[in-house]
């Protein structure tokens, strides 16, 4: 023992100088650093490497009373631990979730559940974006508009009993999401109408004025029953990666090979192509022509020979329709132009006779007017304009009341003949029909009653019978009602379903005499317009269905150029 004890006491001593060495060294003055811009770059350097060389070796004091003072050790430890219990505590008695843990890429520290539920809930509304990709085509959507829902209520509750497992590495909550079927099952198929590339057949185009034949080429379409399928299976992944590739399936083109037809495509491309379109109820005409390279994308290759290629020419309807005078009451019908003009190039004929529609309208309600005299001033057949306001009394309408006026086509259901026009005056009691804008008939008529007046408006010859039936209230007794026999008898408008009014000749009543003593230029009828016999037959033969009729009144001014001249001289 005697002999070991000085070595120990040197050791100490070493120590001891050791350490007050470098306490004297920490309590001397230090000069302070310039600046950088007032040192040169070799002071600068030589400073910084002074600052550097003190703070390691305060680390290096730090990390050697740590090993060789036990009470500067406890009391880190100490400290620490002080630290990791208030902080654990802080979280567990606030019910806040650990630091470190997320979901979707959504950061849920430190919130509470009610906190981390709204910051999911956000994310999901505001930020998630899903990508839909086909090839080189993509879609980006919100979870909600693909009929998704998220659950985050036990997220929340699942990152909070998560405690501390996500430190320090992390910890990902798997997100809880619903599919709702019926919203995702529409917004995939209106996404397959939008993802859809129809296939092309075989087409054609002017390149340096010479047609030239192009080759079909293959469509894609979406398959949503698989779509909806993948969806179902797997949802979570597809959220958490933001990405779905949509199944598509490849739709083979009818035609290929445009050499079969090439000819033709030229021949036809060699003469002007029009299109005319006709306006019923002005009886103005419209013509549209187009250039050869224009006529020449129309045309592509079918089964049978030559056809319209829908796609190349929507854009051209589209324009003709916007020209339109008034467009936003007339316009050219897509599918109707279609199929004609598909039927002329079958056909390899060079002009194209269309309708001119019209689209519903509104009528406000003026000081005075009835709805019975809303019918007469537009031309609609009063229980027309019924149907249209249904559930509505129109007994008791006021003035700025807004009414549903049909669609004018609503009277005219046949193509009409263009160049033939009746025009009735009910003012004059007169009717004066035209062929190609010449007067070829001009007569008197008689036309209804007050308590059963004619409709004004544009109608059309809607059937033909040479005898007819018909019937009144004014007929009826104890023996029921009896019924009156009318000659070429033409339809052109229904005062209700299944009752129609239009043309005849006489009228035999059931006790064997004459309406209106055989006689007309006053208003004998319950509705319908009365020719003489042998007048009424002439226009039987010569109107065929689909002839257009005009009948003015006070009410109802003529629209057409043919009915404004009709009657500029009396009959």
């Amino acid at each position: 023992m005697s002999e070991s004890s000085p070595p120990r006491r040197k050791r100490v001593s070493r120590v001891r100088e050791r350490y007050e060495a470098r306490n004297r060294r920490r309590h001397e003055p230090q000069a302070s650093l310039p600046l950088r811009s007032a040192l040169p770059d070799s002071e600068y350097v030589d400073r910084a490497a002074a600052i550097g060389g003190r703070a390691s070796l305060m680390l290096r004091d730090a990390w050697w009373h740590f090993r060789n003072s036990p009470k500067f050790m406890l009391s880190v430890i100490g400290l620490v631990s002080l630290y990791a219990l208030v902080f654990v505590g802080s979280h567990v008695m606030s019910a806040r979730v650990f630091p470190n843990v997320w979901s979707m890429g959504v950061y849920l520290g430190d919130q509470t559940i009610d906190e981390a539920e709204a910051t999911l809930l956000n994310a999901w509304s505001n930020d998630i974006k899903i990508e839909l990709q086909d090839e080189d085509r993509q879609w980006t959507v919100t979870p909600a508009e693909m009929g998704l829902r998220l659950n985050a209520r036990p997220m929340a509750e699942a990152a909070r009993n998560v405690g501390m497992a996500g430190m320090p590495l992390g910890w990902g909550i798997e997100p809880v999401i619903e599919v709702e079927q019926g919203l995702a099952q529409e917004f995939l198929l209106n996404l397959s109408l939008e993802a859809e590339i129809r296939p092309v057949n075989a087409s054609y185009a002017l390149e340096n004025g010479e047609m030239v034949g192009l080759v079909g080429s293959d469509g894609r379409r979406m398959d949503v029953s698989l779509a909806l399928e993948r969806l179902n299976q797997n949802v979570v992944n597809i959220v958490q990666q933001r990405h779905m590739d949509l199944i598509m399936t490849v739709i083979s083109p009818e035609v290929t090979d445009p050499e079969p037809y090439l000819e033709d495509a030229r021949a036809l491309v060699n003469n002007p192509f029009q299109m005319v379109g006709y306006d019923p109820y002005t009886n103005d005409y419209i013509t549209w022509q187009t250039t050869p390279d224009t006529f020449a994308s129309w045309l592509e290759a079918g089964a049978n020979g030559l056809t319209l290629n829908d796609q190349n020419f929507a854009p051209f309807l589209e324009a003709q329709n916007a020209s339109l005078e008034g467009d936003e009451v007339r316009y050219l019908d897509n599918n109707e132009t279609m199929d004609k003009v598909r039927q002329a190039i079958a056909e390899k004929t060079r002009q194209v006779n269309l309708r001119v529609r019209y689209r519903p309208t509104q009528y406000e309600v003026a000081y005075g007017d009835r709805a019975y005299g809303i019918a007469r001033k537009t031309g609609i057949p009063y229980f027309l304009l019924e149907e249209a306001n249904a559930g509505r009394d129109l007994n008791t309408l006021t003035p700025g009341d807004v009414l549903n006026v049909p669609s004018r086509d609503v009277t005219m259901p046949f193509d009409p003949v263009p160049n033939k026009r009746i025009v009735i005056d009910l003012g004059q009691q007169s009717l004066v029909a035209y062929e190609n804008d010449q007067e070829v008939f001009r007569w008197l008529i008689s036309s209804g009653m007050s308590s059963a007046p004619t409709s004004p408006g544009i109608y059309q010859v809607l059937s033909h019978d040479e005898v007819a039936a018909g019937s009144s209230f004014t007929l009826c007794g104890s023996q029921g009602c009896g019924q009156w026999q009318m000659y070429w008898f033409m339809g052109i408008y229904e005062v209700t379903p299944g009752l129609m009014n239009g043309f005849h000749g006489a009228v035999l009543l059931p006790n064997g005499a004459y309406l209106g003593g055989g006689n007309v230029g006053q208003p004998y009828t319950f509705g319908c317009i009365m020719s003489l016999n042998e007048n009424a037959e002439l226009l039987y033969q010569w109107a065929e269905l689909g002839t257009v009729v005009e009948i003015i009144s006070s009410e109802f001014p003529p629209l057409s150029d043919l009915a404004q001249e009709a009657f500029q001289t009396p009959a």
